[in-house]
């Protein structure tokens, strides 16, 4: 079983604390974001097969990473170093840091523990496509010995998307178009040649319109585990949606908890919804958000042997 932490929300960032006391007690509690079933699922060892963090800003959760890695599992980092202007990354560490932080976790977790997200790309007033072009570089050449993938989207008019889009044009000055998909596809053609001038394989994540010399990403990736791991580690394709390649996982986040304040999010009504959910939490509860007093009682508990039984 695959623990996925969490294409949610930022789990590194700001829950830390949060999931390792879970993973000290062994279980952790998740409801689902449709029906709000709640599950109880299983961290022990034996139970898991590898993790998957997300992040925008891995630095608080680094002192963490030794004792994940004790646990013998192996575990990888999605991190996603846009260098964005304040006006579409509201709160997100500078790119910079990110990368002191993605050396330090490279040198803890083994190499191919970091894949690298350029992503959504946006194109606006502030981001055009050359500022792209120049800031893909850059990122790029100070990560080129410590990743060897950079997983690419443009965005995705999700409904949280375009709302949070289009007042930040609105209150910011700052416009964004989407590009047709012929223009897509060049762009990604020519940021794919200036990864690969690096050493770094640029992949597409659930955009299977835009591939070209390109490969589908497999952003939950059962091969990567298992080159971490130095064992064969076997999951189920599953994708979430049209051209994802995921594997099989479980994720433990919940939508509307991220502070970061992007105004690309797909998981985030609000910066302040967010913020107001973030001060909700406890670092000692079963789950990220507070259920309702009561539903304790409708707890389905999910391991190994009942992964594939239960659609989570």
């Amino acid at each position: 079983m695959i623990i996925s932490a969490s294409y949610k929300t930022d789990i590194p960032a700001f829950y830390g604390e949060w999931f390792m006391r879970r993973l000290r007690s062994g279980f952790v509690g998740m409801a689902n974001p449709y029906n709000r079933q709640l599950y109880r699922i299983s961290l022990r060892p034996e139970d898991v097969s590898g993790y998957v963090f997300w992040t925008k800003n891995l630095r608080p959760f680094l002192k963490n990473l030794r004792e994940v890695a004790a646990q013998g599992r192996p575990a990888y980092v999605q991190f996603t170093i846009n260098g964005y202007p304040r006006q579409l990354e509201t709160a997100v560490v500078d790119w910079r840091k990110s990368i002191l932080a993605a050396e330090e976790a490279r040198d803890i977790l083994g190499a191919r523990s970091i894949v690298w997200r350029y992503d959504p790309v946006i194109l606006s007033h502030l981001t055009p496509w050359p500022w792209h072009v120049e800031s893909f570089q850059r990122i790029a050449d100070a990560l080129g010995k410590v990743t060897d993938e950079v997983v690419i989207s443009f965005v995705q008019l999700y409904r949280k998307t375009k709302f949070n889009l289009d007042v930040a044009a609105e209150t910011g000055s700052n416009p964004w178009w989407s590009p047709q998909i012929e223009e897509q596809r060049s762009m990604a053609t020519e940021l794919y040649e200036l990864a690969a001038e690096r050493g770094i394989r640029l992949t597409i994540c659930s955009q299977p319109g835009l591939i070209t010399v390109q490969q589908p990403s497999r952003c939950i990736d059962a091969t990567r585990l298992s080159d971490l791991a130095g064992r064969q580690i076997s999951a189920t394709t599953k994708g979430n949606r049209p051209g994802c390649e995921c594997a099989e996982s479980k994720d433990i986040g919940d939508y509307d908890t991220c502070p970061h304040g992007c105004v690309y999010c797909y998981a985030v009504r609000s910066q302040q919804k967010a913020i107001e959910r973030f001060q909700m939490h406890s670092p000692d509860s079963e789950f990220l958000f507070p259920i309702p007093e009561g539903d304790s009682a409708r707890i389905l508990t999910v391991n190994r042997d009942l992964q594939h039984r239960l659609d989570v």
